[in-house]
């Protein structure tokens, strides 16, 4: 299916800033944790925020058997999946020219369930080295019964879109002399030094975890 669709197509600075490539869309997609996922329910709309993994040509989630909002998302509706990374506030001379630098990728697609126990195993080891990195092989293994009341549901990035903007404000020729600062503020979120629980206070920090 092609990439570029209606549907895909941004309103505003398309031929600037729109990508249709798997470079581009995945690499927004791998570097971001969460995305936000939007779908209608007969006439009443939901976007609901969750944790999500890549994985070849496809974004995967997961929640509890029991979860009715994974079970909506699992009966093949049409949904839209939105991801942003806001690196930048851009400032200008004026409000009107703030901005933002970010990257973005928005996805349409019919969710599917995944049935086969090994694809799902590797799903959630995906996801949970993508959340914690090389944090799957430290834990307590999965077992049986905590992938069974786990659903994984995946999404094709067949019909996707990249957008992003990156640079310095933008300014009218009349306000370059104005005595007014401008520039960027990076706003990228940071992973901290990790903070133990009780338990984890007994226990060495793993490399893992340090950051």
């Amino acid at each position: 299916m092609e990439r570029k669709t209606e549907r895909t197509t941004p309103s505003r600075y398309a031929n600037q800033r729109a990508s249709y490539t798997n470079e581009d869309i995945y690499a927004i997609l791998d570097e971001a944790l969460f995305c936000t996922v939007s779908y209608a329910e007969g006439d009443q709309p939901y976007s609901i925020p969750q944790s999500f993994v890549r994985v070849g040509n496809a974004i995967y989630l997961h929640a509890s058997v029991g979860s009715h909002f994974i079970r909506m998302l699992a009966d093949g509706r049409p949904v839209c999946i939105s991801v942003m990374l806001a690196d930048d506030l851009v400032i200008a001379k004026t409000a009107f020219h703030h901005s933002v630098n970010y990257r973005s990728v928005v996805v349409f697609a019919k969710g599917k369930l995944i049935e086969d126990r090994d694809q799902k195993y590797d799903i959630f080891k995906a996801l949970t080295n993508k959340i914690v990195p090389n944090s799957w092989d430290y834990l307590k293994p999965m077992s049986k019964k905590e992938a069974d009341k786990t659903l994984a549901v995946e999404f094709s990035l067949d019909e996707a879109s990249a957008k992003v903007r990156q640079g310095p404000p933008s300014h009218e020729k009349d306000e370059m002399d104005l005595p007014i600062w401008t520039g960027l503020i990076p706003i990228k979120p940071l992973r901290q030094q990790p903070v133990p629980d009780e338990h984890g206070a007994k226990i060495p920090l793993p490399d893992h975890l340090k950051y």
